[in-house]
């Protein structure tokens, strides 16, 4: 009985000391946030007035048939899961373990989580929340953009664009309806290219012009087709103002419906591949050129910083069997992204790049014909050391097993263009 009643007490006191240290670590937790919540107010108070555009930025308003019919894409994923979307955090997960600064770790934080531009003294417990997949602090909501009321070059971007904390919430309009929650104001740079262009950098030819020329798309900006026009309110109030605004899910562009309206708009966004080749003694040389159309996006779009392009050159004989093969890789391993300037993209918007390649050939074969080949993936792959110890942070098999998935997934190889010539 004495020993039963011991390890009762030192049950209770244990389970005391446990339930201490948790309201102790709530309380510290909710001091943070709440000090970032009187800045950046989250989007389910938003939703009171503008219950449209938070179901739309949440993803749980009816979509547009193209996107019903053809399903999501990658480049539709929504912004209302910046910070707790399992991708992110596997990618963070992995990126961490290169050890980066706290100032590059800031960068990273700053698009996917805005409060961190504005409270980087807290991007590390955010990481923290981020990697244990219980992020407290909202993501991309409704103040993140709608704090916005410039942007301007920096000395290391991303991000450019400039939060200014306060009362005002901003946007396109030049008379705001009036109302009793918060001021408001128009900016001029939610009508223009660099808004976006903020975190979605080296997305266009040149996001410090309003307008940008192009064959085809001239004077658009991004919000033209990012943000679907719509005829509406941008509020719930009984009697508000109709009239044209954009949708809030920002699908992206190459939704299936968009591309069958628009031939030429497909015909610009794809990349294409002409290859220039020749027999030097035994080899194959020549170059593979790259080409993206007029359109304003460089390429590649969305992610200019994590995707993966591949080029492979392929010399085969009249019977289709393989002679010799090049593959040439661009993009960042983990360990060199943000770690220095920005690399330019793959290829810029109207312009063309040009890949060398050089196959040795075996000792009496003629290539019949040269393949190119260009393909894409989302994320790098990492080398199996990083895998690993990324993988063993995290708390169970089953978590483990999510990551691994979203790993093979999202580093995989996807076809974007090919290209054969007759020699």
């Amino acid at each position: 009985m004495l020993v039963l009643l011991a390890l009762l007490v030192l049950s209770v006191e244990g389970g005391q000391a446990q339930m201490t240290a948790r309201q102790s670590e709530d309380e510290k937790t909710s001091g943070w946030v709440s000090e970032i919540e009187k800045v950046f107010v989250r989007s389910e108070d938003c939703k009171q007035c503008h219950v449209r555009h938070y179901e739309e930025w949440k993803g749980v308003r009816e979509q547009t048939p193209d996107l019903k019919t053809f399903g999501r894409i990658d480049a539709a994923l929504l912004h209302g899961t910046s910070s707790e979307s399992p991708v992110f955090r596997t990618v963070l997960g992995l990126w961490v373990q290169t050890n980066p600064t706290p100032d590059e770790r800031s960068r990273c934080l700053s698009c996917h989580i805005p409060a961190a531009a504005v409270f980087p003294r807290y991007a590390e417990r955010i990481t923290e929340q981020i990697l244990a997949g219980r992020p407290l602090v909202e993501g991309i909501g409704c103040a993140s953009c709608h704090l916005i009321h410039a942007v301007e070059q920096t000395p290391n971007p991303p991000p450019t664009f400039r939060i200014k904390p306060g009362p005002v919430f901003y946007g396109p309009f030049a008379d705001p309806e009036e109302n009793l929650v918060h001021q408001a104001a128009q900016a001029p740079v939610f009508r223009e290219a660099a808004f976006c262009a903020a975190c979605h950098f080296d997305k266009v030819k040149d996001v410090t012009q309003k307008e940008l020329p192009g064959e085809i798309l001239a004077g658009m900006v991004c919000q033209d087709c990012h943000m679907e026009p719509s005829t509406g309110s941008s509020t719930s109030r009984r009697g508000a103002i109709t009239r044209a605004i954009g949708r809030h899910w920002f699908r992206g562009v190459v939704g299936a419906g968009t591309m069958l309206r628009n031939r030429n708009l497909q015909a610009e966004w794809t990349p294409r591949i002409d290859i220039d080749a020749k027999r030097a003694g035994g080899a194959l040389e020549g170059t593979a050129l790259v080409k993206i159309g007029s359109l304003p996006h460089s390429f590649p779009d969305g992610d200019p910083v994590l995707k993966q392009f591949f080029l492979v050159v392929t010399a085969k004989d009249a019977q289709g069997r393989v002679l010799a093969e090049e593959i040439k890789r661009f993009g960042l391993p983990y360990d060199k992204i943000l770690r220095g300037p920005i690399p330019d993209p793959f290829i810029k918007g109207g312009n063309t790049r040009k890949v060398p390649f050089a196959l040795t050939l075996p000792d009496g074969v003629t290539p019949a014909f040269v393949e190119a080949v260009l393909t894409y993936a989302l994320i790098p792959t990492p080398d199996p050391v990083l895998r690993e110890k990324y993988l063993s942070t995290l708390r169970s098999d089953k978590e483990r097993d999510e990551a691994g998935r979203i790993i093979d997934d999202y580093a995989k190889p996807r076809m974007l263009t090919y290209r054969a010539k007759a020699l």
